[in-house]
């Protein structure tokens, strides 16, 4: 097999290229192909000075993530990086596309850098609960500074090839199509200037950013090692000589690399990509061609769908019955792009683009010519066979025919219409517009092309999709009924809206169940019937707490909407309690966990049994991405693995709870979910 990395001299420079597609990942042969090359330019004495650069799209893009796991191939990247820096003659990374994580290590290690302007530099490796392990927090702060270097450690996101010339990350700019022809003149003009080890340059800034940093970014790191970990890093080089600071990263790298945090986030990583790989489907099968979609319902949830779809520049024809409720729906649109553009998101010119592509209309006739059409009505099964009938009659043959339903029998609704094979859920999170989740329900009847064409739109519409099968809530929202289940019998029991939620929010999840649903509305649902008063939530809602938008649900709110306990709603639950003959009692934070996050494991594994999703790591990126599982636990599948089946089984019958078989088998085998 022949090496990706091959060499060129231009005079007196030796020019070295890595040719391994697509992203040039630093592979053990693209290594140990860079260490010969460089040792060779070394000892060769017509070379006086090197160029690093790489053929294809990019730069270095980063590590091979198909060696993650796997024991370590040498030469190890931070001793290749440290075989560069040493190099006695200067050696000039020319950098296009994006320099990331070891790729940027790499360019570190070179003593010059010129860029394209179009390049991005960064360190992402957070995003892998991991920091850069290469002597990147020690190399940052020393080019691109303390206040540079700590942000893109910590953060993870990449900053332009301007920024990192104004930092003085990046020594110069070259042309987007003479980068090669640039960068050899560039070396030939620093031969006289000889090397400049990055290791031997002074930090730059004022360590105080550092402290002022981790306070303005707590809240958003709570619950994640890695970024304290990257703060960490940068703050050693600022006090530490080289060599110790590269001790102490190695040493916060190795901690990370075997916890648990950075196995979870690589878990998701890799799940998130398996997730569209479809179970008995050609990965070949040809796709139906989308070229203009239909949304029916101008709300809130229609709205959304279709800016998805605007944005990635399809067309879309947006359907209401009434011409204010049209007019309304155009307009929140309009309002989010302006939103986004105000925040730098789009362009002035692209929110037009977008506002221009949108065919707002009352007509269903104007849908005949989509290739998709997608209905968000009322949650209503008759409302809904109602609407597929309509249009299995006007919609051209060959479309793909969507609900959006989040809970309903996509079956029945399909044989409302005479093309069940044209059929699917397609379960958008709301708001539409910004979550990431898609679940793509499969009916019995879908037909494997229909499945494999939403599939790709939905990465083309930047959004993660999950193949799930027919049952009540599908994936996510069967999963959600026993948490909320149980956290209402829990208040019943003893326990308070605001304990309740305190747990879940320190286990990492966004809000609690009870905050939750003051969010969403705890109107949502509701029969409306004040006189019908069956349970707690009907009582909130007969007295109008309807939730934020009232000022008070499960909390009371003040005008900035900060929650406080309520007295109403205790003396509410106290009242159904008394009713319900129970006694209350102290709850603890333990009880809480077994009787809201166990049975979620637990229905994820009947959920398995049943093939409703295709596998473990599809259910951990549901809960991961539509419903703010935080990521450093992996997901309900993994962390039940983390946990250990047997520990939640025991909780589970504990408090008498059905096991489901699959749980069972692998508490009895010490088995995983996930791999």
């Amino acid at each position: 097999m022949s090496s990706p990395i091959s060499t060129e001299r231009h005079g007196d420079v030796l020019v070295i290229t890595s040719d391994n597609p697509p992203v040039n990942a630093l592979g053990a042969a693209v290594r140990t192909g860079l260490d010969a090359a460089i040792k060779a330019a070394i000892a060769d004495d017509a070379v006086k000075a090197v160029v690093i650069r790489c053929a294809g799209r990019t730069f270095f893009a980063g590590a091979d993530i198909t060696e993650f796991g796997k024991p370590p191939v040498e030469p190890w990247l931070p001793a290749l990086v440290d075989t560069i820096e040493a190099s006695p003659k200067p050696v000039v990374a020319a950098i296009h596309g994006t320099a990331l994580g070891g790729g940027l290590e790499t360019a570190l290690g070179c003593h010059y850098r010129i860029a394209v302007s179009s390049a991005k530099l960064g360190t992402p490796e957070v995003k892998l609960g991991l920091l850069p392990g290469a002597g990147g927090t020690q190399r940052l702060p020393r080019t691109a500074g303390i206040e540079a270097a700590v942000e893109m450690c910590a953060t993870g996101t990449p900053i332009s090839a301007k920024r990192a010339l104004d930092l003085g990350l990046v020594d110069r700019i070259a042309g987007e199509d003479s980068l090669a022809a640039d960068a050899i003149a560039f070396a030939n003009e620093v031969i006289a200037q000889g090397p400049r080890p990055t290791r031997a340059l002074p930090v730059k800034g004022d360590p105080a950013a550092i402290k002022a940093f981790a306070e303005a970014n707590a809240k958003k790191f709570r619950g994640f090692d890695a970024p304290a970990a990257a703060i960490a890093c940068v703050e050693a080089a600022t006090r530490l000589p080289f060599d110790e600071g590269m001790a102490f990263e190695r040493e916060q790298f190795t901690k990370l690399i075997f916890g648990t945090q950075s196995a979870a986030m690589r878990h998701i990583f890799f799940a998130e990509r398996q997730a569209a790989k479809i179970d008995g489907v050609d990965k070949d099968i040809a796709l139906r061609p989308i070229n203009k979609v239909g949304v029916i319902g101008a709300g809130t949830m229609g709205g959304g769908i279709s800016m998805n779809f605007l944005t990635a520049g399809i067309p879309v024809t947006i359907v209401e019955m009434k011409q204010d409720a049209l007019d309304r729906g155009v307009g929140l649109i309009r309002k989010n792009y302006e939103a986004s553009a105000a925040k730098g998101r789009f362009t002035a010119e692209q929110v037009e683009a977008a506002m221009e592509a949108l065919t707002p209309t009352l007509s269903f006739d104007d849908l005949a010519d989509c290739d998709l059409v997608i209905e968000a009505v009322y949650e209503n099964m008759d409302v809904k066979k109602e609407v597929f009938g309509k249009l299995d009659r006007i919609v051209k043959a060959g479309a793909i025919l969507a609900s959006n339903t989040s809970y309903l029998n996509v079956d029945e609704i399909a044989a409302s219409t005479g093309r069940a094979g044209d059929v699917l859920g397609m379960h958008f999170f709301s708001p539409a517009n910004v979550m990431k989740l898609l679940e793509v329900v499969r009916g019995a009847k879908t037909a494997p092309d229909v499945l494999a064409t939403v599939i790709a739109l939905a990465k083309k519409i930047n959004k993660v999709a999950v193949v799930a099968g027919v049952c009540h809530g599908f994936i996510g929202n069967r999963m959600l009924m026993p948490r909320q289940v149980e956290s209402m019998k829990l208040l019943m029991e003893g326990a308070t809206p605001a304990q309740i939620d305190k747990v879940h929010v320190e286990f990492g999840m966004p809000m609690g169940p009870f905050q939750m649903s003051d969010l969403a509305g705890v109107d949502i649902g509701w029969h409306r019937d004040p006189a019908r008063i069956e349970n707690i939530r009907d009582a909130l809602c007969a007295v109008g707490r309807w939730g934020q938008k009232t000022g008070k649900g499960f909390y009371d709110y003040d005008d900035k909407r900060r929650p406080s306990p309520s007295a109403e709603v205790q003396a509410i639950i106290d009242d159904f309690a008394a009713k319900a003959g129970m006694t209350k009692r102290a709850i603890s934070d333990e009880e809480i966990v077994e009787r809201t996050l166990y049975p979620m494991v637990n229905e994820g594994a009947l959920i398995l049994a049943e093939k409703m999703a295709q596998r473990a790591s599809d259910i951990d990126v549901v809960w991961i991405y539509g419903y703010g599982w935080p990521v450093y636990r992996g997901g309900p599948m993994f962390w039940a693995d983390l946990e250990g089946a047997d520990k939640i089984v025991a909780g589970l019958e504990k408090h008498g709870f059905a096991i489901a078989p699959l749980l069972k088998e692998k508490a009895e085998t010490k088995g995983r979910f996930t791999s």
